[in-house]
């Protein structure tokens, strides 16, 4: 569990209610069904009208990464490659089978299979990176609905606006009426500023950031991959892994 995401929402909701109570209002004015449907409904469905429903699905599954964001594997991977390296060396390129056969990767999977098939290093190299062109366009894809909401929210929130503003104007005879319409107007606005700047940007921050940290593995991967299989020196595959326990 990230805790530092579940206190950053708990302390931006926290701020909000407190500044609301230092003015003197109350609490219960925030929350207008209206506004939140007119908001969070109209941000819904442009973002679905903008993206392939493959990618908003993969975009809302995503978003369990923020609170419970993937573990650390550089570590392991470092020795993985270390182990792959020396076994090379020492045994051929074939012996790399066994690791091939073991792995839960099916990016690791497949690189290590195009070596021990003897693929031409170039072409092994040609291929892995279209895999994590691929993998990386789609994965960015899904995270760029969390972008899109937080654009079109505010947005939206200002035609929420617009609407309560009518409201109002169409039961200028009515006072009773008019308080509800002015809320709306106003919470509209709150919640799709606040929904945008709160929560859409920070999630899609933090996911480019768990994404980022995927390709930078699969293309230190993809290097040593080319490595082993071109024969490089041990000392050439170090230095990826030294590089790789650095990029964080």
């Amino acid at each position: 569990m990230d805790w530092a995401s579940v206190a950053g929402v708990l302390l931006a909701l926290a701020g909000i209610i407190i500044g609301q109570s230092l003015e003197g209002g109350k609490l219960a004015s925030l929350f207008q069904p209206a506004a939140f449907a007119i908001v969070v409904v109209g941000t819904v469905g442009a973002v679905l009208l903008q993206s392939r429903f493959a990618s908003f699905k993969r975009g809302l599954r995503m978003l369990k990464l923020v609170f419970a964001p993937p573990p650390d594997t550089r570590l392991a991977l470092a020795r993985e490659i270390n182990a792959w390296s020396l076994s090379a060396r020492r045994d051929g390129l074939l012996s790399l089978e066994r690791y091939m056969l073991s792995s839960k990767d099916p990016f690791i999977t497949k690189g290590l299979r195009l070596i021990v098939d003897g693929i031409n290093p170039d072409k092994l190299r040609q291929i892995l990176d279209a895999e994590i062109t691929v993998y990386e366009t789609e994965e960015r894809l899904a995270v760029r609905i969390w972008e899109s909401a937080a654009g079109y929210s505010p947005t939206i929130g200002i035609l929420g606006a617009v609407l309560g503003l009518i409201h109002v104007m169409e039961n200028l005879t009515d006072p009773n009426k008019l308080g509800a319409g002015i809320a709306v107007a106003f919470v509209s606005t709150v919640y799709g500023v606040g929904l945008a700047n709160l929560l859409f940007y920070p999630i899609a921050n933090k996911l480019k950031a768990v994404v980022t940290q995927a390709v930078f593995q699969q293309e230190i991967a993809a290097a040593v991959f080319y490595d082993i299989a071109t024969g490089d020196h041990t000392r050439v595959i170090d230095e990826r892994v030294a590089t790789l326990m650095r990029g964080r």
